[in-house]
């Protein structure tokens, strides 16, 4: 079985210094601020930069893509990260980011990697301390990968599996975006969605507050995952490790993630798109 990879605020502030803190905060289409601002205003103890656009392939045309094993190890170690030392992933509110970065982790072999429930805004409320300025230059660390691909996805990956009965691909963009009744937020990306693939807008996965629907809820709103491989998808790969977050909560255990996305297959003019609900 998964384990569950919240940790929710009380018993982090319980284990103040067993985790290093990661702030994973990143914006989505359309919202403003900057992260790097807020890290440098207000951050947990110890805490270091996890910039998920850094953490990225440099030379994909595509937003925040993977980045070769080569690449993350070099980051983390510089992050005074390994492989084995406890991390925790956080944003300022919420977690699309720190679920991402969870993800990552994971997928280049990070044995200890968990999620803030709720993120900065849960931690302040719980009465967690802060510090402000720049973190602080940590002493380099080796951090091995042991990459695990089988959470990854590519659109031939997502072609098979739309054909598949014991497949399932979900998406994590609104209703909107998935029936095409509301266009893309990115230019020359085709609205609508992959045949055969099934609406799980990552909202109703978490409060009004950013914190995940408990396990037994997720496990009812995601009850369509049960026995099946699963890839989650989203506009950029972002909000799709929210799902796949929830369904490791729920129990349901590990999934894939369609990097890619639908900023991937949208684009494409020979990848098949319908419109209207599922």
């Amino acid at each position: 079985m998964t384990i569950s990879p919240l940790v929710d605020a009380a018993t982090l502030i319980s284990e103040v210094g067993r985790f290093i803190p990661l702030d994973a905060s990143v914006l989505l289409p359309g919202q403003k601020g900057d992260p790097d601002a807020a890290f440098t205003q207000r951050h947990l103890l110890d805490a270091r930069r996890f910039d998920i656009d850094v953490f990225a392939d440099p030379d994909s045309p595509l937003p925040h893509t993977v980045p070769g094993a080569a690449r993350f190890a070099r980051l983390m170690g510089a992050l005074g990260v390994s492989e084995d030392v406890p991390v925790v992933f956080y944003d300022g509110r919420g977690s699309v980011g720190a679920c991402r970065g969870w993800w990552l982790a994971r997928l280049f072999g990070h044995r200890n990697a968990r999620i803030l429930d709720g993120g900065l805004e849960a931690w302040l409320k719980a009465g967690g301390p802060v510090e402000e300025g720049a973190a602080s230059t940590k002493e380099p660390a080796l951090f091995r990968t042991r990459p695990r691909y089988g959470l990854l996805a590519g659109s031939g990956d997502v072609r098979l599996a739309l054909e598949r009965e014991d497949s399932l691909v979900l998406d994590a963009r609104s209703a909107g975006r998935f029936a095409a009744t509301v266009p893309e937020p990115r230019p020359g990306v085709r609205s609508g969605h992959m045949p055969g693939a099934m609406s799980m807008d990552w909202t109703r996965l978490v409060d009004e507050s950013g914190c995940f629907l408990p396990a037994s809820e997720l496990k009812q709103i995601l009850a369509a995952a049960k026995g099946q491989s699963v890839i989650a998808t989203c506009g950029s790969g972002l909000t799709a490790a929210t799902i796949v977050a929830a369904l490791a909560i729920a129990g349901y255990g590990d999934a894939a993630l369609y990097d890619g996305s639908w900023t991937e297959w949208g684009s494409d003019p020979d990848a098949p798109v319908v419109t209207g609900e599922a």
